[in-house]
């Protein structure tokens, strides 16, 4: 293949290789996969003939493409979108990771009419998320793209689903490619080609998977999904109902701090974590807190204060962080309305995420007649996709995304359909979690007034952790 292969592009691959852009060893990837390669393409910078070279051959690329301006996925490829710009004349716009929260509070920037149609830069391609990101951003702002070029195509499926996307993916070389040139040119040990090859076969895309995978998106166990999340309470979180076979969340809405702390104890083996309304307990103490603290190390379980945040972002930095309940302080877990904007989110943000905490954002509510539906819905969606490093999920009545970071938390579930005198509807574990594919079910009075709490709450373990069986089994056998 090699001597077919254009004479600029194998001294490109030898010269990523020298520049230790190419490395051979045990690499965990973002997607929890262990590669015997690692492409890190960043230290380009550092070589401008490089940089130059690279801008150059994805020009080459697509200039039989059609469009007015380009845009480089953060952060790797700007640079090569900055030298094809300026070289030929081409109008630049930039995706922001996330929203200003102050100014114009635009994700997108540079100048730009509905109907433009731009090409989008990347430097590699595995399954094509974050090129997807980037168009979706794009497309909100009324851009069009047709076209993505990229560097390395990891032959991982990115140019399928693209293409299903209605994006063309072009790329200056694929990793068979390099592991050709760099065979020939005797830069790999016989050892070393024959792991990089059999991780290629291994994980080259496969159809008939991909369907599946698009028809039941909830396909990953909580440990798999635990490796890919960036937010170290999701981590624990997901480690911990896999280790428990939990995914049980206890809401103890109960107004003495003794009676808390003794349901607590009682159902902790059972649970993955636990629900707190701080502000309605009668007799609330620091001694309170550190009880608790101790319990969920006791019982290895989450704590998740249901605050519901819903003012401006310098108000809710107060209420979160001092007051009476210094909440940043113990709550592994807080929620929000994002009704006041996304000001609330950075505002929160600004004093969990040095704290290692993580936000859920009150997608859907449970209650007849709320008004948590539609485009607000979509909202949080979109800013929790913008925020993932503090934003760990949703309280949401079904599936919102797909994203395995993700997590989805249903309130109101009973062992049997049903509902009260105020509005609150009940839905049974096996719909939540088999059929809406949810992954945590909160469960109150069903627990705590039992009569034996500890032995509703192992009903409810168990109702729980089999219809997430359930769905998994389903997924496989689809």
């Amino acid at each position: 293949m090699a001597a077919c292969m254009n004479s600029a592009i194998q001294s490109l691959i030898l010269r990523l290789h020298e520049i230790n852009a190419v490395k051979f060893g045990d690499f965990k990837l973002k997607s929890g996969i262990q590669s015997p390669v690692y492409f890190d393409l960043r230290v380009i910078i550092s070589y401008p003939d490089v940089m130059v070279n690279v801008a150059n051959l994805l020009w080459e690329k697509v200039a039989h493409c059609n469009y007015q301006s380009v845009c480089g996925v953060p952060y790797t490829a700007l640079p090569f979108a900055t030298i094809i710009s300026a070289e030929r004349h081409v109008p630049m716009l930039i995706r922001r990771k996330e929203a200003k929260s102050y100014g114009t509070k635009k994700l997108i920037e540079g100048k730009y009419e509905d109907g433009d149609i731009c090409l989008i830069i990347e430097d590699v391609v595995s399954s094509g998320l974050s090129i997807m990101e980037t168009a979706e951003a794009l497309s909100n702002e009324g851009v069009i793209v047709k076209d993505a070029v990229v560097l390395l195509n990891r032959e991982q499926g990115g140019y399928e689903k693209l293409k299903k996307a209605g994006i063309e993916l072009h790329s200056v070389f694929t990793i068979t490619d390099v592991l050709t040139v760099l065979k020939d040119a005797d830069k790999m040990s016989a050892e070393t080609v024959d792991r990089v090859t059999n991780y290629i076969t291994q994980n080259r895309f496969n159809p008939g998977q991909a369907i599946q995978n698009e028809a039941n998106p909830k396909t990953l166990a909580y440990g798999e999904r635990a490796v890919l999340c960036s937010n170290p309470v999701t981590q624990r979180l997901f480690k911990v109902m896999e280790e428990k076979r939990t995914n049980l969340a206890l809401s103890a809405d109960v107004t003495d701090c003794k009676q808390l702390l003794q349901l607590v104890d009682k159902t902790g083996p059972y649970i993955c974590m636990v629900k707190t309304h701080v502000d309605i307990l009668e007799d609330f103490s620091e001694d309170f807190i550190a009880q608790l603290k101790q319990l969920a190390d006791k019982h290895n379980f989450v704590i998740f204060e249901d605050r519901k945040f819903a003012d401006i972002g310098n108000t809710v930095v107060h209420q979160y962080t001092r007051g009476l309940y210094h909440i940043s302080e113990w709550a592994h877990i807080i929620n929000a309305h994002l009704l006041p904007g996304p000001g609330i989110v950075q505002g929160l943000k600004q004093a969990g995420l040095s704290k290692g905490r993580g936000c859920l954002l009150i997608a859907e509510m449970s209650s007849v007649g709320n008004l948590a539906t539609g485009e607000y819905t979509e909202a949080c969606v979109k800013v929790a996709q913008e925020n993932k490093d503090f934003i760990i999920g949703f309280i949401s009545l079904r599936s919102l995304s797909a994203d395995p970071e993700l997590i989805h938390m249903t309130p109101g579930v009973q062992l049997e359909e049903a509902h009260d005198n105020l509005g609150q509807q009940y839905l049974t574990p096996s719909e939540v979690i088999t059929k809406r594919g949810t992954d945590i079910i909160i469960v109150g009075r069903g627990i705590y007034q039992a009569k034996d709490p500890a032995v509703a709450a192992r009903q409810y373990q168990l109702a729980g952790y089999d219809a997430y069986i359930a769905r998994l089994t389903d997924t496989l056998t689809s």
